[in-house]
């Protein structure tokens, strides 16, 4: 029997349906950014950013100075020159940090918490963020160098997932606020507009517009699953931008993990994400 990895990073090409795996590994590793230049990829694993180049088979820690417990809530600005970072080492919650994308002293952005990164905003100005604030997850935004955080939504329901559009017109996220299962949204990036984009009886999780702003990517479980758990028959599915029928991409064992954060390609035609073994 051929032995299977626990983490397989997969680079999916959406005009050809063709996947390469670019990693394998008996760890855990999550949530691939494609960096802006093309040549490597951001993953998490083990509390550590590592950085995987293309083409090669060895990851290289990141420099993350005291920030050693980092969930996969990681990304990188638009001019790939820096790196947000989620982590726990200094506050027991998840905060938002910045740092050269080199590796560096990291920079507290976000005074509350918890708060999980999850987008960069296409001028590199405003981070968007889910943050547990009274009990409720709420989308919120913040200007990238600190500040005062403002909150887009309102009232219960947890939102999860934001991410701008390449015009940085729209802002996606997931969200159960309207009663039922989990379901894609997008608003203008001052909470206004807000917009229903699926409804398809599937529980609907991180959207992510391609950089092409043609499409959006996102990560769709069974309707009886509960959060956003690893260890699922999930599947990767793409609908247009503008709303529309999604088709299905990848049926793979995944969820957790699989693509948290942005993954696409600069070019749009592919995107990068992990599944995992089946124990």
């Amino acid at each position: 029997m051929t032995h299977a990895a626990r983490s397989t990073v997969v680079l999916h090409d959406i005009e050809i349906g063709a996947e390469r795996v670019a990693y394998a590994t008996d760890a855990l590793i999550e949530a691939p950014n494609w960096s802006p230049c093309g040549r490597f990829l951001i993953l998490n694993g083990d509390g550590r950013i590592w950085r995987l180049e293309l083409g090669d088979d060895r990851l290289s820690a990141i420099d993350t100075g005291r920030c050693l417990q980092c969930n996969n809530d990681h990304g990188l600005s638009p001019d790939g020159t820096r790196l947000a970072i989620s982590d726990t080492t200094e506050t027991g919650e998840s905060c938002i940090y910045t740092l050269p994308v080199g590796g560096g002293t990291p920079v507290r952005v976000t005074e509350t918490t918890p708060s999980y990164w999850h987008g960069w905003s296409p001028d590199g100005a405003t981070l968007t963020y889910t943050a547990r604030r009274d009990d409720v997850f709420h989308i919120f935004t913040i200007p990238a160098d600190g500040g005062d955080e403002r909150r887009l939504t309102d009232g219960p329901g947890h939102r999860d997932g934001p991410d701008y559009t390449p015009d940085g017109q729209w802002i996606w996220f997931n969200s159960d606020h309207h009663g039922g299962l989990p379901e894609l949204w997008r608003m203008r990036p001052d909470g206004t507009g807000l917009e229903r984009m699926t409804e398809d009886g599937f529980v609907n999780w991180f959207p992510h517009p391609a950089p092409d702003g043609r499409h959006v990517l996102y990560l769709a479980y069974g309707a009886h699953v509960t959060g956003h758990p690893r260890g699922e028959e999930v599947a990767l599915r793409l609908m247009p931008a503008g709303g529309g029928a999604p088709r299905t991409l990848a049926a793979i064992h995944g969820g957790q993990g699989t693509i948290n954060v942005p993954c696409w390609a600069p070019d749009g035609k592919r995107f990068a994400y992990v599944r995992y073994r089946r124990d």
